[in-house]
């Protein structure tokens, strides 16, 4: 779970620094990266948004993803969503000197802010979307993107759970395919 979620934060062969387990979790998250960014249900999704966005069409379609799996949350989990969001919260907390500095920074307001709780809402979408904008080079398309988002809910959560059910299996097979030492099933970190 730790390295899944510092995956975006550890570059190159920095990975090779952290623990087993964590190194599979920020692998795992980059074989998801590039799994979704190919993937033609994902780029169809995301093509709703090119208008407004461009080039940061796939981002706005990764946070409408992030959004459908938080509503539909129990389509894929017997664990609901408020127990996992505060284990995970616990868990990272528990390695918070390990993490990069820049996840240090941003996971106080995750954790206040309960962000994967939040996204799903469309009110947690906009909020996501109007804060990434304000701190990145996302532009400002809020609007656009929660219009895109309503007329084309039905659509889109169709071609979300094609996805899910393709990116699930791919996981499995990764996951299958990685040597991991005999520590990862027994400890929490994975």
């Amino acid at each position: 779970m730790v390295g899944n979620f510092i995956g975006d934060h550890v570059k190159g062969r920095r990975f090779l620094r952290y623990p087993d387990s964590v190194q599979t979790g920020i692998l795992l998250h980059r074989h998801i990266d590039t799994f979704t960014d190919a993937h033609p249900v994902f780029r169809e999704s995301s093509g709703y948004f090119r208008d407004g966005y461009r080039r940061y069409a796939g981002v706005v379609g990764d946070i409408i993803y992030d959004h459908l799996l938080a509503a539909k949350w129990n389509n894929y989990s017997d664990e609901s969503l408020k127990s996992f969001v505060n284990k995970s919260h616990r868990i990272l907390m528990r390695h918070y000197f390990t993490l990069p500095p820049r996840v240090k920074q941003f996971l106080p307001f995750l954790i206040k802010s309960r962000r994967l709780e939040n996204y799903q809402t469309f009110e947690g979408v906009e909020r996501t979307l109007r804060i990434m904008s304000a701190n990145s080079s996302l532009p400002d398309h809020t609007d656009f993107a929660l219009e895109q988002l309503e007329k084309h809910y039905i659509t889109l959560t169709g071609q979300f759970n094609r996805f899910m059910t393709d990116i699930i299996a791919s996981s499995k097979v990764f996951l299958e395919n990685t040597e991991r030492p005999q520590s990862f099933e027994h400890t929490e970190v994975s």
